[in-house]
């Protein structure tokens, strides 16, 4: 399971929420997809784009006093399968080798950042994901960065 967002708080007074989403597959939110939770499972039945959040209405969610118990709660769902992805927990513990073949470091963090999310590596390095042409998930990564870059 992903985690691919959180209930931040009660939204009107029919038992919306107001859903932070963590993940750009807006599908997660389609009438009739469920959501996973620590406290039992969610079918979306309506959801719209509220600024960069989304305004969600839930099966089991009916009333604003249920929504208020639901605040905080993470939302999670099964992976995706769509073999044009790469998805992060894919990335940890793998490890980097540059064109040449040469050993640069491993996978311990990825780190979000505006023009491309970064690999943290474990001697320091920071590789920007567009580098990245081949991943054997948690095991090997291959990528073509300019020269330089690992210096």
């Amino acid at each position: 399971m992903l985690e691919v967002g959180r209930i931040i708080k009660a939204q009107g007074l029919k038992g919306q929420v107001l859903v932070d989403l963590w993940t750009d597959r807006t599908e997660r939110l389609n009438a009739g997809t469920q959501l996973f939770t620590e406290h039992g499972t969610l079918a979306v039945v309506a959801a719209a784009a509220h600024q960069s959040r989304f305004i969600v209405t839930f099966d089991k969610i009916g009333t604003r006093e249920e929504a208020e118990r639901w605040r905080g709660v993470v939302l999670s769902a099964p992976r995706l399968e769509d073999e044009s992805v790469i998805w992060i927990d894919q990335l940890y513990d793998a490890e980097v080798f540059d064109a040449s073949g040469v050993r640069r470091g491993v996978v311990v963090g990825v780190e979000a950042n505006p023009a491309s999310d970064l690999l943290v590596l474990d001697n320091g390095a920071l590789v920007p994901l567009t580098f990245v042409t081949a991943v054997e998930p948690n095991s090997r990564i291959d990528v073509d960065v300019p020269e330089g870059l690992f210096e």
